[in-house]
Order: C-alpha cells, then sequence, then structure tokens
C-alpha cells in the first residue's frame, strides 16, 4: 500500500529546486540580468532582424558578423550606448560609422550617412544618422549594426535582449 504523501511536499520539492537553480545560476530570477544595462535598439520602434549574427567558425572563415535590423533609407540611427565616435567614412563602397563605447566595446553600423563626426561624443540614444540609400541586405531595408568585444566580434542582440535559453522547471504533481 503506496505510503500517504506530506500535504506541502510538492511546494517543498518546487521551492528546494527554485533555490538550487538561483544558487547555479544567480541571474535566473531577473529576466535582463544577462543583458548589459544601459543599451538600447540602435533603431526606433524596436525593429525586426532581417539576418542574425552568423559567428564564423575560424576567424578568418565567412561569417555574418552583425545583425541586419530592419530600417529604410532615411531611418533614424541611435547611439545604443554613450561613448565616443571613432570612424565616419567610406569603406569599400558604404557609409560606415563606428562607435567606442569604452571597456573594449565597439558599435558599428552600415550604410549610414552620419549627423556626427570622429571624436564627438554622443549619449545613448542619441540620433547619430540616417540609414543611407540603398541600406543593408538584398532588399535594401536594412542597418548592419556589428559589435565589437576586445577586437572580436560579438552578437549585438545580447546587449539589447537576454539570449539565454528558457528553463522550465519541473510543475510539481498533486496526488
Amino acid at each position: 500500500m503506496p505510503q500517504p504523501r506530506a500535504p506541502g511536499l510538492p511546494g517543498a520539492t518546487a521551492l528546494a529546486l527554485l533555490l538550487l537553480l538561483v544558487l547555479v545560476h544567480p541571474g535566473a530570477l531577473s529576466p535582463a540580468a544577462a543583458a548589459p544595462a544601459g543599451w538600447v535598439w540602435p533603431v526606433s520602434p524596436r525593429p525586426a532582424v532581417e539576418r542574425h549574427f552568423e559567428a564564423p567558425a575560424k576567424k578568418w572563415l565567412p561569417g555574418h558578423r552583425g545583425v541586419d535590423l530592419h530600417a529604410p533609407p532615411g531611418t533614424e540611427v541611435h547611439a545604443p550606448q554613450a561613448g565616443t565616435v571613432s570612424f565616419t567614412g567610406v569603406v569599400v563602397d558604404r557609409e560606415v560609422l563606428t562607435i567606442d563605447h569604452g571597456d573594449g566595446h565597439k558599435s558599428s553600423f552600415e550604410p549610414v550617412l552620419a549627423t556626427v563626426g570622429g571624436g564627438d561624443r554622443v549619449t545613448r540614444g542619441q540620433v547619430i544618422g540616417k540609414v543611407a540609400e540603398p541600406g543593408h541586405s538584398p532588399g535594401g531595408t536594412a542597418v548592419h549594426w556589428g559589435v565589437r568585444e576586445d577586437r572580436e566580434y560579438v552578437n549585438p542582440l545580447q546587449f539589447v535582449v537576454d539570449l539565454r535559453p528558457s528553463v522550465l522547471l519541473p510543475v510539481p504533481q498533486r496526488q
């Protein structure tokens, strides 16, 4: 004959699992914990991502070292974080703008007609330019945003959204 379960045991089990999760991963209860504080989307309202970041297997191999955000030509581009403009100019055949945010972080945008110049300090959310004609991507309706962290390209989306996978906890069974 099965033993009767003590009332509240499933709740205690769930609480114990939650505490274990917090001890193992302290940021688990804070949805924004993975994204550094203070970064904002460079295009407003929050744009669709036309092409995602694709890290190359090796530094020298092909990949997509940034994200393409839906932003037709003429769309304002904003500084995602405060910093100093370190470059504006043409690279190959496109207008590029780069901001040094400090702490080893740099953002680059293309194609962007800059309204700021090299050496200018910019604030988070400040308009720094407009998407040039034609825009980036096959349809010409995007701006490319790349972020380097200590000279390595990283996924820019990690600075504006929590990219950690969802963790589902077991639901205690009632008996």
